[in-house]
């Protein structure tokens, strides 16, 4: 599949160059492809990953990633272009710099705003309540991560699902797009966990069923 990623902080390199080794081909959107930064990010990344404006990556892509900070969200989502029809990844989470809370919530969520931004966009959930060393490896001896997800399409879910399976995480489907108000309160609690308690960020969450 073709993958836009806009963001090309931790978690949107580490997603691309996971999804590149699946055979995916994976264009990183920048703010300047043509920069000495672009270029060694580049290097570091390999797996024949492609740098592009983030218009370029959004527009070549069927799916896109929104891996930016919740303060350039907006920003990037207006800079890609019009997304409709795409299933468009939310990979974000609203929590204020200090890391000690969420800057919107209870009543809406960053991924119910991020669909209105993206009008038309098949938004999905996903990859928000994990960190970057659980992108990078989702198996904890033999369990695997947890992967939430949620979205009102049902189509645009079953191929975020698939995608996360490739990465090795454990999918869980939790319902309508509207569910994003409880998985990003439940990712500010793994910050909270990992970052301010001081437990390191080296942990996922998981569901055990029996």
């Amino acid at each position: 599949m073709k993958i836009g990623i806009l963001g090309a902080g931790r978690i949107g390199t580490i997603l691309g160059r996971r999804w590149a080794e699946q055979g995916h081909a994976v264009i990183l959107g920048v703010r300047d492809p043509a920069s000495e930064q672009a270029q060694a990010l580049l290097d570091s990344v390999g797996h024949g990953v492609r740098t592009g404006t983030l218009e370029q990556a959004a527009g070549a892509s069927e799916i896109v990633v929104l891996a930016v900070p919740w303060s350039s969200a907006h920003d990037a989502l207006r800079s890609a272009g019009t997304l409709a029809g795409k299933i468009l990844i939310d990979c974000t989470n609203p929590i204020a710099d200090d890391l000690r809370g969420l800057a919107l919530g209870h009543v809406t969520s960053a991924g119910e705003q991020v669909a209105a931004w993206a009008e038309g966009a098949r938004v999905v959930k996903a990859f928000n309540t994990a960190g970057s060393k659980t992108m990078a490896d989702p198996l904890f001896g033999g369990r695997r991560a947890a992967l939430f997800l949620c979205g009102n399409d049902a189509a645009a879910k079953r191929v975020v699902t698939a995608l996360g399976q490739e990465l090795g995480f454990d999918p869980c489907d939790t319902g309508p797009l509207y569910h994003a108000r409880y998985l990003e309160p439940m990712a500010m609690l793994w910050v909270d966990m990992a970052y301010i308690q001081g437990r390191g960020s080296d942990f996922a969450l998981a569901v055990l069923q029996r």
